[in-house]
């Protein structure tokens, strides 16, 4: 549904003004287990799980929502066309597909009217993350910015993300900022960071500046294991650090992974 006149203006005085402490951040160095390829039980020192939102948290643990809110899932790019043709990022008639995930079409975050219409709807997606039992949510392609052909740049990714900070904190969540380390989100709000491959890219440094001991840091065994051996050698102990395979799969998968120090 189309926003009546003014609602931007409205919009705008609540997150100037609206002042909500943000909600505790996972524990400092915690065993991480990162379940995007599908629930499943923890291990006994697991003390945060991160699962999608479609799925439910996991009982007794920290539990961080997935949420792809920069871009859609890449089973969703109908119903965005069906119901929200006009916030599918586009290329002429074609919208702009993630060349790194087939399926997955960025989100048009151009315009204030735009931003504000996309929030709307994640901010009904941190909603039931809180109501299922969440106690964060980790909003994932911040930096889809960088895959748009120019289309958009970072001020959008800001403006954006600083929408979603408010609204996570709203509902009573921490919220977590996915990559992007060239984008300092700890100055918006963001609680703590989920990087990805910070030691194979040398950008671990530049998340624990910003958010201190908060970073959980997660590599991939396609990658080989070398850099995550460095990690643990260099930093056990300061921040959550685990190894986990490429599609995350669950334990029951013979290519499934996982490892920690």
């Amino acid at each position: 549904m189309r926003r009546v006149a003014g609602a931007c203006a409205v919009r705008r005085s609540v997150v100037a003004f609206a002042v909500v402490p943000p909600p505790p951040a996972p524990p400092v160095a915690a065993v991480v287990d990162y379940q995007l390829g599908g629930a499943y039980e923890p291990a006994d020192d697991v003390e945060v799980v991160t699962r999608d939102r479609t799925e439910e948290p996991a009982d007794g643990r920290y539990s961080i929502c997935y949420v792809n809110a920069f871009q859609t899932q890449p089973d969703a790019g109908t119903w965005w066309e069906t119901h929200h043709p006009d916030l599918l990022l586009r290329d002429d008639a074609a919208p702009v597909e993630d060349e790194g995930w087939p399926g997955e079409y960025l989100f048009d975050l151009s315009t204030e009217e735009k931003r504000f219409e996309l929030a709307e709807i994640v901010r009904d997606w941190f909603a039931q993350c809180a109501d299922d039992g969440y106690d964060a949510v980790e909003p994932d392609n911040l930096d889809s910015y960088t895959r748009s052909g120019g289309r958009l740049d970072q001020a959008d990714a800001r403006a954006f993300a600083a929408l979603l900070v408010a609204d996570a904190h709203g509902e009573r969540l921490a919220i977590g900022q996915k990559n992007t380390a060239d984008l300092d989100g700890a100055a918006l709000g963001f609680d703590f960071a989920v990087t990805e491959e910070c030691a194979v890219y040398d950008e671990c440094q530049v998340y624990t500046q910003m958010y201190g001991r908060h970073v959980i840091e997660i590599e991939y065994t396609d990658n080989g294991r070398a850099a995550y051996a460095e990690a643990c050698r260099d930093d056990a102990g300061t921040r959550s650090i685990l190894l986990r395979d490429r599609d995350v799969v669950p334990d029951s998968d013979p290519a499934y992974v996982f490892e920690h120090c």
